[in-house]
């Protein structure tokens, strides 16, 4: 089996991942949950993998920000978006494409440490690929204005550090 990874521009590959996001996270299936109604942050960069046979099978969005840690600020690199087909889970797509925006964040010398927000059911997942859980409090934007974000769990990842307590300030959309 041939697997194709692709990292490419956010805005410009959008109309790629567009209709996996949709068919995984499109508004039928998260109706009801409590983030259903939260602006997100378009992706700077997209995992995509292929494969011949099925064409797209999973997506990761990359986004690269400064925040605020504990008032300080901290460029970091971020994780969202992360879909498979549903016929295609359990084959290690995911963690390919999370392996691969983990390398691409590694490769810009400003990030220190990559975030995600996720929900419960995929917390061993993270875990289990050495995220750590944030415990901490985390702020975002909103058309609204500035808000505390905890309709997800925030995790962490170690590039130069992972800080696991304090504030964090996204200054901007979450992802």
């Amino acid at each position: 089996m041939s697997i194709e990874i692709d990292i490419l521009n956010g805005d410009a590959s959008w109309r790629i991942a567009e209709p996996l996001h949709q068919a995984v996270w499109g508004p039928d299936m998260i109706a009801g949950k409590p983030w259903a109604h939260v602006k997100w942050a378009n992706a700077d960069l997209r995992v995509l993998i292929e494969t011949p046979e099925d064409g797209l099978v999973c997506h990761v969005g990359i986004y690269f920000r400064t925040i605020t840690w504990n008032g300080q600020k901290v460029h970091v690199g971020g994780i969202g978006g992360v879909c498979t087909r549903e016929d295609r889970r359990k084959r290690g797509y995911a963690t390919m494409a999370i392996d691969a925006a983990v390398h691409t964040m590694r490769a810009n010398e400003a990030v220190r440490f990559a975030i995600l927000f996720c929900e419960p059911h995929n917390f061993a997942f993270y875990q289990s690929r050495s995220w750590l859980p944030f415990k901490g409090e985390v702020y975002c934007e909103q058309p609204e204005g500035r808000i505390r974000f905890d309709y997800m769990a925030p995790y962490v990842f170690n590039i130069v550090r992972a800080p696991t307590l304090g504030t964090i300030d996204l200054c901007g959309l979450p992802w």
